[in-house]
């Protein structure tokens, strides 16, 4: 589908010269001379590598759309990842580096959203909050307002998130997958 360059938004993914680019940010730009343009930061889906591409109005860039399918991850074996097709039963690798950061929070049996362009996954959604327990956690500092003061734990994924003082270790809170955030306690 062909899109105008100024209709360009975070999250499109376009094909732009022979490769599968998602957009991460946009700035819309309307200089004193000359027509309004779209300045565009993208990152390959292929390769990973990043770039910025100025759209006019007049441009024309292709809109992809992926195919999603639900899968479960099975185990990690050194920088490979297996998810098992929950259809088909079948089994797909994918290397660490296709899912980011994000594949700490991978737990065995956990439910993901892969992208397929070409029956060729591009990337591994992940739940937006996963729950996890506090294994290490700062001791409060005398004298902090509580309203904005967090402290540093460790989550037993070996992540460091920020959490409010009366969290302790043993204790299982909610935490934003994407951001790193302390949501709320896990009931």
């Amino acid at each position: 589908m062909k899109i105008s360059g100024v209709d360009i938004r975070p999250g499109n993914i376009l094909e732009y010269e022979g490769g599968i680019w998602k957009v991460a940010k946009i700035q819309h730009t309307q200089p004193g001379k000359g027509g309004a343009f779209m300045q565009v930061e993208m990152k390959n889906l292929i390769d990973g590598r990043k770039t910025n591409v100025r759209f006019r109005s007049a441009d024309t860039v292709e809109r992809v759309r992926l195919d999603t399918k639900d899968f479960q991850f099975l185990y990690a074996e050194g920088d490979d990842l297996v998810f098992m097709d929950k259809d088909s039963y079948e089994q797909i690798t994918i290397k660490k580096d296709v899912v980011g950061e994000a594949a700490e929070f991978l737990s065995d049996g956990m439910d993901v959203v892969l992208e397929l362009w070409e029956e060729r996954p591009i990337s591994v959604e992940l739940p937006e909050h996963v729950e996890a327990t506090i294994v290490e956690a700062d001791a409060v500092v005398k004298g902090q307002t509580a309203s904005s003061s967090y402290k540093p734990a460790m989550l037993d994924n070996g992540v460091r998130v920020m959490v409010p003082p009366h969290i302790t270790s043993g204790t299982r809170i909610v935490v934003h997958v994407y951001d790193r955030e302390y949501v709320k306690r896990a009931d």
